[in-house]
């Protein structure tokens, strides 16, 4: 698969941009063929699950490989289901195979979900983000494959925010699905390197330990940005959503619209109460993306954040600025914060330190004990070396 360094596709508006070959975990065939042939396979996938344009479950129905079951995430098989959407277990018409949903009131595959499988594969595009669900959903799927002794294969990917490593780490009151681990929201592995780490730091229920592998990708070095082939999520449809996420996400734990409702989800934020800021837009239904955005149909005025990538990719850190910016200048009727903001950040102390006007050096001074431990046990798990050390 041909990636774009991020860097250089921003900074020429991809005119002369250098490209990088990486083959993915998938690709490598040959490496893994004896893991697969003669079983039953399952497979956890979306459609971030490519070799090429080919569908890896076609990929692999293709090499003559027995794929059984497919199990799907947040979004859908297909990544058509919008972000929080119900889906219900079907039959996938192209494949003709059954698809078993790990969203909605069933997160963790059954034991009769896994009945008939010799070996599972997880092959899906992360973003590097603690609060991205996949990431639970890899969770649940070591446990399940470990109380049941089935081995499962991470096919990797690269991780196009790996490039640096940043935020509150979670604490363990603040768990939910969009945070599981006690990591940064910015943790600068593959998803194959986490899985190691899952593992190894028992982390599964009653210390459970899965009999894994990872698929190492080819080609690809940590500290080079990657565009991505393909949306990784509906409301992450290019990069630049990619890169602000992790800092934008934040708006989702406030009244703020974060670009749900827009083609630039991540990318944009605005309120009706943040007059006199000098964006504005209205949010609206899009089919397969959201259809119940926050400020809907109002006029939101804010900020365009298309051109601030830049920020993240020179400071290398999560921006703050933001967010700070629409609390002081925030004058709606409903409260700035809801529920989930806390879950999102992983303590209820930076919601307290922006409700007593703390500057954003001083959110961040407190976090960086943590973020210094956590390194050291990132470090036991990584498999592509690593220029942040």
């Amino acid at each position: 698969m041909r990636y774009f360094i991020l860097f250089l596709v921003i900074a020429s508006a991809c005119t002369d941009a250098i490209s990088v070959n990486v083959r993915h975990g998938i690709e490598r065939f040959d490496a893994y063929r004896n893991l697969l042939e003669g079983k039953r396979v399952g497979i956890v996938a979306n459609h971030t699950s490519r070799v090429d344009t080919t569908h890896s479950v076609d990929f692999l129905l293709g090499k003559g490989i027995h794929v059984v079951r497919i199990f799907c995430p947040e979004h859908g098989f297909r990544g058509t289901a919008d972000a929080g959407e119900t889906i219900g277990d079907y039959t996938d018409k192209s494949s003709g195979l059954r698809v078993i949903s790990l969203y909605g009131k069933k997160k963790k595959p059954s034991s009769a979900d896994l009945e008939g499988i010799d070996v599972m594969i997880f092959d899906m595009q992360d973003v590097g983000t603690r609060f991205y669900t996949y990431l639970s959903t890899l969770h649940y799927v070591m446990e399940a494959c470990a109380e049941q002794d089935i081995p499962l294969i991470v096919m990797d990917r690269p991780n196009p925010n790996a490039f640096y490593v940043d935020g509150p780490v979670l604490r363990k009151e603040f768990k939910s699905f969009v945070g599981m681990h006690p990591v940064p929201v910015v943790y600068g592995m593959t998803i194959g390197e986490y899985a190691r780490m899952i593992n190894g730091e028992g982390w599964l229920k009653d210390g459970v330990s899965c009999d894994l592998t990872v698929m190492p990708c080819e080609g690809w070095k940590r500290e080079q940005p990657v565009a991505l082939p393909y949306a990784p999520s509906p409301n992450l449809p290019d990069s630049v959503s990619v890169m602000l996420y992790p800092s934008t996400c934040f708006f989702e734990g406030t009244a703020i619209n974060e670009g749900r409702g827009t083609l630039r989800p991540f990318q944009v934020f605005g309120h009706p109460g943040l007059k006199g800021m000098p964006y504005s837009y209205v949010p609206k239904p899009i089919k397969g993306m959201s259809m119940t955005p926050k400020c809907s149909g109002q006029v939101c005025h804010g900020m365009d954040l298309k051109g601030e990538y830049k920020t993240i990719l020179e400071m290398k850190r999560l921006n703050l600025a933001w967010l700070l910016l629409a609390y002081r200048e925030y004058k709606g009727k409903e409260p700035f914060f809801n529920a989930l903001f806390d879950k999102l950040v992983g303590n209820a102390k930076v919601r307290q330190q922006i409700k007593d006007g703390a500057t954003e050096e001083e959110i961040r001074a407190g976090w960086q004990d943590e973020v210094a431990e956590f390194m050291k046990v990132r470090n036991k798990y990584l498999i592509y070396g690593d220029y942040l050390r």
